[in-house]
């Protein structure tokens, strides 16, 4: 298959940091259609080969694993080519027009690499300018908009140059093999299903942590904070994985239509209960990883009155026959004590035990990173007599060494989804429109409150109130198990 891969914002940091070196993987694993060229356009007056040095340069910055030879880079260097455009001009993108047509691929897909205020002009340009067949692709990046108002009229724009099967509104986790693996476990497996309700889970907790700051970014974090950076798009998507019915097939629209039924169902926030249940904090100085790092109000091109939150915790429920009255705790932070994703389905307690000492409960662990696997927490004997008290074990899955030589990074797998017009791991219009209704209630009231955030100590598991959020429910996050 032919393919045209256009980066709007070609010189940026996503492209050179994130969508350069997935290609460049995707091109060493063979996968990558060799028929195909990609192209940069920006502002800058560059040449192609300007540009190829200037992305071989910045390859000094990815993991050594996976930084080409020199005969590896000029081979996958011979896709890449740049032309300067201004966004704002019609005439560009006749001329981008013109390119494309020239060769007349079976697919061109458009990545809007850019800031999302360009998103509406951009689409509106693109329709103008005809590019907007049907075999073209436009891919948009998060953040698809401030709030719900923000987020519609980017759709608006979207809708008024391209159909909805051809726009991929791209969440990146949904590219990480893990969460692709939820899938699997709950609709290629018949051991968990019947085990997937109310009767049998307590809760489910959703853990969303960095051990990293916001670096040089706190001029953008300071305007998004952690709920609109995490728990809007990344943390929602995974708890729709794991809550939604089973689709009646593998289609995107079947599977996009269950996620959207549980965004419908959750619990909606009121006043009352945003201050109830959600946790908001902020970092301040202290150590990670034995080193002293600063609080977020040190940070650089942070404003020192900020009231930005850096650490969200929250409980939910989805109200339907499956779930009602299962809690679902979402947390996501950073300077937390380490990089760490992963969801824990809590399961109910036996109902009675003839062994003595505690009862403890059965844990699925399912770890999205650093490591990419499941953990099944189980109670065994310890020894051969019936008066002995149980103890902890658990069953451990790596899928990175389990399927080493398969493994994909998130975004090759979203950029080869794209050219291949695969919709499954993208998120449609409607979800991400009531994941925005959701969550304004929130940052309404947050907007009306005086209080700042709860402050919490760089290197911790952030404010005090997080523990207290699901000790309520007699409950306890993972590290405190």
């Amino acid at each position: 298959m032919s393919f045209d891969l256009v980066f709007f914002g070609g010189t940026g940091d996503l492209t050179w940091r994130k969508l350069m070196p997935a290609l460049f993987q995707a091109f060493r694993h063979g996968k990558l259609p060799p028929d195909g060229r990609i192209l940069a356009v920006a502002r800058d007056d560059r040449s192609d080969e300007s540009y190829r040095a200037f992305i071989r340069e910045r390859f000094v910055e990815v993991e050594s694993a996976k930084r080409p030879s020199d005969d590896e880079f000029a081979r996958f260097a011979e896709m890449l080519h740049y032309r300067r455009m201004d966004l704002s001009r019609p005439e560009d993108y006749q001329v981008l027009k013109g390119w494309i047509d020239e060769r007349g691929a079976d697919v061109a897909v458009l990545y809007l690499a850019t800031s999302p205020y360009l998103f509406p002009v951009v689409c509106e340009q693109l329709g103008a300018a005809g590019l907007n067949g049907p075999k073209v692709r436009v891919v948009l990046e998060k953040p698809l908009g401030h709030d719900l108002a923000s987020a519609q009229q980017i759709n608006r724009a979207v809708r008024s140059a391209f159909a909805e099967s051809q726009a991929f509104r791209i969440d990146h986790y949904l590219g990480k093999p893990a969460v692709q693996n939820l899938m699997a476990l709950r609709f290629g497996n018949a051991l968990f299903e019947p085990l997937w309700r109310r009767e049998s889970i307590a809760n489910i907790q959703i853990t969303l942590a960095e051990g990293l700051g916001v670096g040089t970014r706190g001029d953008y974090y300071d305007t998004t904070g952690a709920l609109r950076d995490m728990i809007q798009n990344h943390a929602l998507q995974l708890l729709t994985m794991i809550a939604m019915e089973p689709p009646s097939t593998s289609d995107a629209d079947a599977i996009r239509d269950e996620k959207l039924k549980v965004l419908r169902s959750l619990r909606p926030f009121t006043e009352e209960s945003v201050g109830r249940d959600v946790v908001r904090g902020q970092y301040r100085a202290g150590r990670v990883d034995g080193l002293p790092v600063p609080g977020y109000l040190e940070e650089d091109k942070v404003p020192r009155a900020s009231r930005c939150e850096t650490f969200v915790a929250l409980r939910t429920e989805v109200r339907n026959w499956r779930w009602a009255g299962v809690p679902f705790y979402l947390r996501t932070g950073k300077r937390l004590v380490s990089r760490d994703a992963q969801i824990v389905v809590n399961f109910r307690p036996a109902p009675h035990t003839i062994f003595p000492g505690p009862n403890r409960p059965n844990r699925l662990v399912i770890k999205l990173q650093p490591e990419d696997g499941l953990e099944l927490h189980l109670q065994a004997a310890k020894g051969s007599s019936q008066s002995e008290s149980l103890a902890p074990v658990f069953l451990d899955l790596d899928f990175d060494k389990a399927f080493a030589s398969e493994r994909v990074g998130a975004y090759e797998r979203l950029l080869l989804d794209a050219i291949a017009g695969r919709l499954n791991l993208f998120v449609r219009s409607d979800e991400q429109e009531q994941a925005w209704r959701w969550v304004e209630p929130v940052l309404d009231a947050w907007a009306r409150d005086d209080e700042p955030p709860r402050a919490y100590t760089a290197g911790t598991w952030g404010p005090a109130a997080a523990s207290a959020l699901v000790a309520r429910d007699g409950a306890a996050w993972p590290e405190e198990h």
